[in-house]
């Protein structure tokens, strides 16, 4: 090429249509403002009128004078206020002929949405004729306002159309729905603030000052909280522990609950979907709000898990929560039996059922006994916060018609709602209904302390017959070897002594049992505490006992009898009315004739 000769044959580059195009693209990159899609019409565009710099219509078009002179940042500005127009709702996406808003209603919602771009950030500069103050009204209040006494010359070109609108209604001319321009910048918005929560509260980022991608099992317990109310209340309580070395050290798969630590144990090396996440962690949150491990009392703590586990992965699969991963336990001709059936029903199989897996492995049950070791931490009630939080979700769930529930989980979680009486009332009820109140009799031959009052009126008094007294008393048996604990002992022997002073029973016959069997006669019920002395003798040999009292001419054939031990006894023969009092988790080593109380 000669040195006179022309340097390039394209078109030289226009300032003023790069600065739009910088602009557009810083107002594209908002977090708020990306998640309205725009097209732009800046070639030969006749929809703005001079002196303006965009207008945009209902269709989502943002019609832009590309040859007017401004900067980047205002462009950003012009920009961002068009599509907040849409955000805001103020040209909806509809079909047939549409109406456009007076004057007054314009500069209401450009005040409105220049106001919000002011508080909002990283929406560029205003143009200058933009004012520096807005009025603290509403659009409305501001139209009606301003309808009546006009528009203020400050507020009249207070968008980016110039002299006329800048932003009008169309006809939807598109074959799809029309979108919903308020419901994605709600979407837009709520996803900027939770980001800056996030990062407020302290959440991983990278180099870049980015926040870390969230990892599978956090998203997944994320739109548990987000849109699954039947589980988002206990999701929102449930800490996920996610240790490669935890996880390894203790020999979980996939993943473990414990329910009285509120944590959920992943293994963070399992590879799976985001679906097959939230299938697992709802797995695991069933578990601990229905309390599995407390439910399953004297069975084998593995087959009550696996039996538990066919029952939960019936039910997720009915309500189509997540995918089920490979391997998990699922039978179709077990749906419909609750975990106690099911238990029964593989327990004919032992060797079978030992090869099972849950989420945590082989041989090994997901819902932990005790927490794994991590730092202490505050604790709440769980009970309470497991039931209320499975009950207000059941709620939410039928409010929000988000579909039918299998009926064994309604079920089960009614009764979570509506937990079963605590033991001291039972054993309160046991004693209204085999242990009877002595009645008082009245007597002329005994005078009412309130005759000497009116000595002239002749009143009957009122006294307890021997007899009767004699009639209103019970028995107890009490375990008194080296393996009592002192606070079963110390609850128990409370409950009676309140319930029998209630009722005015005057005395108890009390037998102490360890190895052999001692008679202690009849004491008050607040004076057996003072007489317990466990002896620590061996074995627990109960039946002397209980056959002393039977044998007992003092003691009224009919009178129950309470037997309180910690279940390491012989097996008992009792032919009366009788009750048991055993710590929480006991088990006796023969099927009970009588109720069972479990001391908490």
């Amino acid at each position: 090429m000669s040195r006179g000769g022309k340097r390039g044959k394209g078109k030289r580059p226009d300032p003023a249509r790069e600065a739009f195009l910088q602009g557009a693209a810083a107002a594209a990159a908002h977090p708020v403002l990306s998640a309205i899609e725009v097209r732009y019409c800046a070639e030969d565009c006749t929809h703005v009128e001079p002196g303006g710099m965009a207008v945009v219509d209902s269709g989502g078009t943002v019609h832009v004078d590309a040859s007017r002179r401004a900067e980047p940042a205002e462009w950003t500005w012009a920009v961002a206020h068009c599509v907040l127009h849409l955000g805001f709702g103020h040209v909806p996406a509809a079909a047939g002929e549409r109406e456009q808003p007076d004057p007054a209603l314009v500069a209401a919602r450009c005040t409105a949405v220049a106001r919000f771009q002011a508080t909002l950030g990283g929406t560029g500069t205003p143009p200058g004729h933009v004012p520096l103050a807005f009025p603290g009204s509403d659009e409305e209040s501001l139209a009606a306002r301003w309808r009546r006494d006009g528009v203020p010359e400050g507020y009249t070109r207070c968008g980016t159309g110039g002299p006329g609108p800048d932003h009008r209604l169309v006809p939807w001319q598109g074959f799809r729905t029309p979108p919903d321009w308020q419901r994605a910048f709600a979407h837009g918005l709520t996803r900027t603030m939770a980001v800056a929560m996030e990062r407020a509260g302290g959440r991983p980022q990278g180099p870049d000052g980015r926040l870390r991608d969230r990892r599978p099992w956090e998203r997944a317990l994320d739109w548990f909280i987000s849109s699954y109310p039947l589980l988002g209340g206990i999701a929102a309580g449930m800490e996920l522990v996610a240790d490669a070395d935890l996880a390894r050290a203790h020999g979980i798969a996939i993943a473990a609950v414990d329910a009285s630590a509120g944590e959920i144990y992943i293994n963070p090396f399992a590879p799976h979907t985001d679906e097959e996440w939230r299938f697992i962690l709802a797995h695991e949150m069933l578990h601990a709000a229905l309390r599995h491990g407390d439910r399953r009392g004297p069975r084998d703590p593995y087959l009550f898990n696996v039996a538990a586990d066919y029952v939960i992965n019936g039910w997720l699969r009915e309500m189509g929560v997540g995918d089920m991963p490979n391997g998990a336990l699922h039978d179709p001709r077990l749906a419909g039996l609750s975990a106690e059936e099911v238990y029964d029903r593989i327990a004919t199989d032992m060797r079978r059922a030992r090869r099972l897996s849950t989420l945590r492995g082989k041989g090994a049950g997901d819902v932990l006994g005790e927490p794994l070791p991590r730092p202490p931490k505050d604790y709440v009630d769980l009970d309470e916060f497991y039931r209320r939080g499975l009950a207000r979700g059941m709620e939410l769930h039928d409010r929000g018609e988000r579909g039918l529930l299998p009926a064994g989980l309604v079920e089960e979680i009614r009764a979570l709602a509506h937990p079963p009486p605590p033991w001291d009332v039972r054993l309160a009820r046991w004693f209204d209904e085999f242990v009877p109140r002595p009645q008082a009799v009245r007597s002329y031959a005994r005078p009412s302390r309130r005759q000497a009052s009116t000595p002239d009126i002749p009143r009957a008094g009122r006294y307890f017959p021997p007899e009767e007294v004699a009639r209103c008393t019970f028995g107890v048996v009490l375990d008194t070897s080296g393996s009592m604990d002192a606070r079963l002992l110390g609850k128990a022997l409370g409950a009676i002594a309140s319930y029998a002073a209630a009722r005015d029973v005057p005395a108890a016959r009390v037998v102490f049992c360890d190895a052999a069997p001692y008679d202690a006669g009849y004491l008050a019920p607040a004076e057996i505490a003072g007489r317990v002395r466990v002896r620590g003798r061996g074995g627990t040999v109960l039946q002397p006992g209980i056959d002393l009292l039977h044998r007992a001419d003092d003691f009224p054939r009919t009178a129950p009898l309470l037997v309180i031990t910690d279940g390491r006894c012989d097996t008992l023969r009792v032919r009366r009315e009788h009750a048991y009092l055993l710590p929480r988790g006991g088990r006796l080593p023969f099927r009970a004739a009588g109720p069972v109380f479990e001391v908490h």
